[in-house]
């Protein structure tokens, strides 16, 4: 049997819950008797695979017109994962935050997944998109923060097919597997979690995990 745990991971890059879920998954993995056997793999997911480039409206008018609630209501909830974020040693800035279609971006994802790069890659467009302000669809925008991380060949994506397919894929089987909201984990191909659950949660699932296979 191998000792790798794997865990995939279906998220979208400008989703909260999905960088709160990622912290947290960080840090349950750093608690874990067994972390240096635990191997991450970022699947990809849209929270809205309809969404325009760039809807030139902000993160509280969108969710705001979205769910149907007032702006104000929506700032409000913002300010309520601004200090969640916080208490895992983030600063958000959800009121500049630039929403956007986030399909070149998990191509993105996937190009560094295949030069190991993927968690900081990801890590790196979550903070540009939650602490930065800066708009995920722009090539300019990825192309730099592909750059920051030693990505290779990002610019190659934009004129081309590649990567499609894997972020499809990744999409479709989301969708098999029953997959409507992210966060969600497949922890060793057996235990789902869903949602940014906390670290001790998450820990538990892995410990859970793990003794399974000693079983």
């Amino acid at each position: 049997m191998s000792e790798t745990l794997f865990i995939d991971v279906w998220s979208d890059v400008v989703c909260p819950f999905c960088y709160l879920g990622t912290r947290q998954l960080a840090n349950a993995i750093e608690r874990f008797e067994h972390g240096d056997e635990v191997v991450i793999r970022h699947r990809a997911f849209e929270l809205d695979t309809t969404a325009p480039a760039d809807p030139g409206v902000t993160l509280p008018e969108l969710l705001a017109k979205r769910y149907s609630m007032p702006v104000e209501r929506a700032r409000s909830l913002n300010e309520r994962l601004e200090g969640e974020a916080a208490d895992l040693g983030m600063r958000w800035k959800l009121a500049d935050a630039r929403p956007g279609n986030t399909f070149d971006a998990h191509r993105l994802i996937a190009l560094a997944a295949s030069q190991q790069k993927s968690a900081a890659m990801n890590e790196r467009l979550f903070r540009a998109y939650f602490s930065e302000s800066r708009l995920l669809s722009d090539h300019d925008a990825l192309n730099e923060l592909a750059s920051e991380v030693d990505v290779l060949n990002a610019p190659s994506l934009w004129s081309s097919q590649l990567y499609v397919d894997e972020v499809r894929h990744d999409e479709t089987t989301a969708a098999e597997l029953g997959i409507s909201g992210v966060p969600s984990l497949l922890v060793d191909e057996k235990f789902m979690v869903v949602g940014a659950q906390g670290s001790d949660q998450m820990l538990g699932v892995l410990q859970r995990a793990w003794a399974r296979r000693a079983a």
